[in-house]
């Protein structure tokens, strides 16, 4: 193929099987999504990007030709260095629709019933049940919170330049006219984490919240930044903010001295909650560690039926279930019950089956919506670098990013498009570190992206060393490496010389203390919150506490598995006198703590039968090296049979086993009767363990985009 030429502006050429992948330009005045035709391939020329979008019913052929004159148009000549981004029809990157002039906010791609009918044979030639699997609606991934849910909250309510700390009873009841700060203490992966953060009610005015932010700022800065700090408007929460307060409760009206002020001067009428008037409560929620009750207008427009509610006026109590509402629901009715009206009997009312003395209370029958609430979903993560000088903001974004693209001089904006953070570095001015809310709210009102962002969506402010894991999620992070002292030339510096690995000497931090009477770090006696651990931490089966001890002392730390947690004994010995007579005492007291295991009764799948030691040997003198291989051999021994035992599920797929050059996109001889959007699974557990690093079981634990970006790396998607 002759290499294309290209105008300046933005063009698009679609190749189809017809004319044998010759580029043919699309005719029109400006990009539109209907000039894309699900049956064809099309380039978008952007200069620094080239887009290869790709029809959903193209063929594998037409694809490959697509992506072969991509490669062709980057290689010409004056053509400045461009990458590659591929896009598959329904799955269309927020930065490949930005180039459109119109396209529609949600877009959603029905799956043929073809394609669901061959899935369903496939399945059933390997003896599965396929009865009402076409009718069958998609699994709803609930989002999970990656935060310790047991540690310790404190919360103060805020008027004007005075901060007010609430009881225990009172700390998940907020006034939707009120500012308040919040401070999180929670265990995190080796040391204690904490969140400090603001949460701004809708009707709260101006002078509560410039000062709960100065507060909190406050906070922050006396406990040297330590803190992530977070900014949150009522209706925008994330999943963090309500696993922390877990049953949450919003009032109408406000008890602050500004809010009451506000209300005398517009002469309006104060709609403080009060427990004898008329209220009228949504409530919300995926369970009991994740609920909420938002007072609404205690009209019949209010209600909706996917939701309950509940209705009260003096004694009077009502709970009302629309008609789309679960039993989990109803459940989440009667717990918020408990904490609104206790000990009140309620009168249960069904939608469409509502009494005189219901409707009565919220004046007449009225129309009212019947779908969810909707809210703005975490997408695919961009980072942005940023530059902000006299109060202009520029950002730079930074494709297929990772976690050395974060220097320590420089200040960073990691865009989820439900909420935003901003990373700081260590080597940041202490002056332009105090303007990183700044920079969080100018870039939501640029809205860089063109997602039409809520100018109120939360901000997390993170700094360079104590990030959080619902940070570090979007990367393959390393902790050592944000531990580091220096700058960046400094650290890459070290790390060249450390052999590609940073030193892993962490400087220890005194653990900050919280503010108010109560301890930052509570007794765990008294964590009786429920537990909420990310679903990515995985424990190994099988392995007693010696066999840990021993692996600890053999294996190389550099080399450990992911999915292995750290040893559970980190120091046998609290003295030592020289790294050398340390190792070799910590190895002689993991292998005795390991044939001590042998002597007791054999554990069925621990230790494996050949393996015998007998205990009434006689003594001797063995040479040091040859016991420390032996044992070495042992420990190689167990650890494949684990692995083994750990890999029994993912061969009992049943489906069918390539080579992946036959599995990628790309491949001359191309697998045929798979299913193209998970060639993944037709991989050998070896070859799997090969290309990405890790097991099928860690790796369908990873996030979709996740998953998604190193397929697309191994040209498997």
């Amino acid at each position: 193929m002759d290499p294309l030429r290209l105008r300046s502006d933005n063009n698009v050429f679609c190749y189809s099987r017809v004319n044998k992948g010759q580029a043919e330009p699309v005719e029109g005045d400006t990009l539109t999504k209907e000039l894309l035709d699900t049956n064809k391939c099309y380039l978008l020329d952007c200069g620094l990007e080239v887009f290869v979008w790709m029809g959903r019913s193209t063929s594998l052929d037409e694809r490959k030709t697509a992506t072969g004159a991509a490669e062709e148009l980057v290689r010409g000549l004056n053509r400045p260095k461009s990458h590659i981004i591929r896009v598959i029809e329904g799955f269309e990157t927020v930065m490949f629709r930005s180039k459109f002039d119109s396209w529609p906010q949600s877009d959603n791609v029905a799956v043929s019933e073809d394609g669901r009918g061959k899935v369903a044979a496939l399945l059933k030639r390997q003896g599965l049940n396929v009865k009402g699997l076409l009718k069958a609606a998609p699994v709803k991934e609930e989002p999970q919170p990656y935060i310790d849910c047991t540690g310790n909250l404190q919360v103060w309510r805020v008027s004007g330049q005075e901060k007010t700390l609430l009881t225990a009873s009172d700390q998940s009841k907020f006034y939707n006219g009120d500012c308040y700060i919040f401070q999180y203490s929670y265990p995190g992966e080796d040391k204690e984490e904490h969140l400090i953060g603001t949460w701004f009610g809708k009707q709260s005015v101006e002078e509560d919240r410039a000062s709960a932010i100065l507060q909190a700022s406050k906070m922050v800065e006396s406990l040297k930044f330590i803190p992530v700090q977070a900014r949150i408007y009522e209706g925008n929460e994330p999943i963090q903010f309500f696993s922390i307060f877990q049953s949450f409760i919003v009032f109408k009206g406000g008890l602050s001295d500004g809010y009451k002020k506000h209300v005398a001067e517009t002469e309006l009428p104060d709609a403080t909650y009060s427990e004898d008037a008329l209220a009228l409560f949504r409530v919300q929620g995926s369970g009991p560690e994740n609920m909420q009750a938002i007072q609404v207008e205690p009209v019949a427009s209010s209600l909706n039926s996917s939701y309950c509610y509940i209705l009260h006026s003096g004694s009077t109590v009502f709970t009302w279930s629309g008609n789309l509402t679960t039993t989990e629901d109803q459940e989440l009715v009667e717990r918020q019950l408990d904490l609104i009206k206790p000990n009140l009997q309620s009168k249960t009312q069904k939608e469409g089956a509502e009494s005189e003395q219901f409707w009565d209370l919220l004046g007449e029958k009225s129309e009212y919506p019947s779908q969810k609430i909707g809210r703005d979903a975490e997408s695919d993560p961009h980072l942005f670098s940023c530059t902000f000088s006299k109060g202009d903001l520029k950002v730079t974004e930074i494709h297929n990013f990772n976690q050395d693209d974060l220097m320590t001089e420089d200040t960073y904006i990691l865009d989820c498009r439900s909420y935003i953070f901003v990373w700081v570095g260590q080597h940041v001015d202490s002056k332009a570190r105090m303007h990183a809310l700044t920079i969080g709210e100018k870039f939501l009102e640029r809205d860089f992206l063109l997602e039409k962002v809520s100018r109120e969506a939360p901000i997390y402010i993170v700094v360079e060393g104590s990030e959080p894991q619902f940070f570090t999620r979007f990367f393959t992070w390393d902790s050592a490496k944000s531990a580091m002292h220096g700058n960046s030339f400094q650290r890459k510096l070290t790390i060249v010389k450390n052999g590609g690995t940073p030193n892993l000497d962490k400087p220890k931090r005194r653990a900050p203390v919280s503010y108010g009477g109560r301890s930052a770090v509570p007794d765990k006696s008294q964590r009786s919150r429920s537990m909420s651990f990310s679903p990515d931490r995985v424990r190994v089966r099988g392995r007693s506490p010696a066999f840990t001890a021993l692996a600890a002392n053999f294996e190389n730390p550099n080399a450990r598995n992911l999915s292995t947690p750290p040893p559970l004994v980190r120091k046998i010995y609290p003295k030592s006198v020289t790294p050398d007579s340390a190792k070799l005492a910590s190895r002689s007291a993991a292998i005795a703590a390991l044939t001590a295991t042998f002597e007791q009764p054999p554990r069925e799948n621990i230790i494996p039968r050949s393996v015998k030691v007998s205990p009434e040997a006689p003594e001797q003198k063995p040479d040091t090296n040859s016991k420390e291989n032996s044992m070495s051999s042992r420990i190689e021994a167990l650890t494949i049979q684990e692995d083994v035992k750990e890999g029994e599920a993912e061969d009992e797929e049943g489906l069918p086993i390539y080579p992946y050059e036959r599995l990628t996109i790309s491949s001359p001889d191309p697998a045929t009767d798979i299913d193209v959007t998970k060639r993944e699974t037709y991989l050998s557990l070896e070859e799997f363990r090969e290309k990405f690093a890790m097991t099928k079981d860690a790796f369908y634990k990873l996030p979709k985009w996740k998953q998604n970006k190193l397929k697309m790396a191994l040209q498997l998607f």
